[in-house]
């Protein structure tokens, strides 16, 4: 097995962490257990005792069309399948230039931009085990119960790329800030707004260390330099701990926190009634 260096500092979207070394996935899956498999680390807070980490090597990262089917590798950028889809006049993936990611972790986490998602023009993913239809999944809102790699996922094709949804996906865009952080904090809850509730608390803006709720979008929660791991968990949970407090509801991570401390069902970022 290959391994390569990284440092999530530089590599991750909220740059946060050390360099670690992260094991490359190709053709043997007997490892898979071993280790917590992560991709370009968009939604991701890296903590100072994260897992083994693995991620998909560049043999999945690939786009082709076949058997009137869009497949594409668990590991092409998101950016390389807005380039593709507009060259050769593919309809319904303008939203995903403006998600930031690799294509495993977009269909993981049935990414989108209110109602565009991932999902609604899938047909099936490969992962280790086999081939996966779309009926046969549970998926909803950011969410799905997919529980193994994507190392491909098959889209029905439609033509008719629309240079107008770019234009309206940015704008939708525009009030997100530029600062580093891993997009959305918190899922919104059912009938409200996770940046809604953050700001009713108080902690829009409020500093700890590095780390705030944006003042652009209190959902966000950025690093405006330097920011550390226990800052950022402090935040999220004194976000958690105020909302509860207040309105009676928990608000449930959207960004995946990979350190053992803060993992499974007995996260201090789990609530447990």
């Amino acid at each position: 097995m290959q391994f390569k260096q990284i440092n999530f500092a530089n590599y991750s979207s909220f740059k946060i962490g050390q360099t670690q070394e992260v094991a490359l996935l190709e053709d043997d899956f007997s490892l898979l257990q071993e280790y917590y498999l992560i991709g370009s680390c968009n939604n991701t807070l890296i903590g100072t005792n994260p897992p083994p980490l693995m991620m998909l090597s560049k043999k999945y990262n690939y786009i082709k069309i076949e058997d009137n089917l869009l497949k594409i590798g668990g590991a092409t950028p998101s950016g390389k399948i807005a380039s593709f889809c507009k060259k050769h006049n593919i309809a319904n993936f303008e939203f995903v230039s403006h998600l930031p990611g690799k294509l495993g972790g977009l269909v993981f986490m049935n990414a989108g931009l209110k109602e565009y998602e991932i999902f609604n023009h899938l047909h099936c993913i490969k992962t280790p085990s086999g081939e996966q239809h779309k009926e046969d999944i549970l998926y909803g809102y950011r969410f799905t119960n997919i529980q193994e790699p994507i190392l491909e996922a098959s889209f029905h094709i439609e033509k008719g790329f629309h240079p107008d949804k770019v234009a309206m996906f940015k704008k939708m865009r525009e009030n997100q800030p530029a600062t580093p952080s891993a997009g959305s904090c918190f899922k919104n809850p059912q009938g409200d707004y996770a940046g809604r509730l953050i700001e009713a608390v108080g902690l829009k803006g409020v500093l700890r260390g590095a780390m705030c709720f944006s003042e652009e979008h209190a959902n966000f929660l950025v690093n405006n330099g330097g920011g550390k791991f226990e800052d950022a968990i402090f935040l999220i949970q004194e976000a958690q701990k105020r909302v509860y407090e207040k309105f009676k509801i928990w608000l449930e991570c959207e960004i995946v926190v990979l350190d053992k401390g803060f993992m499974g069902e007995e996260s201090p970022l789990i609530k447990r009634d």
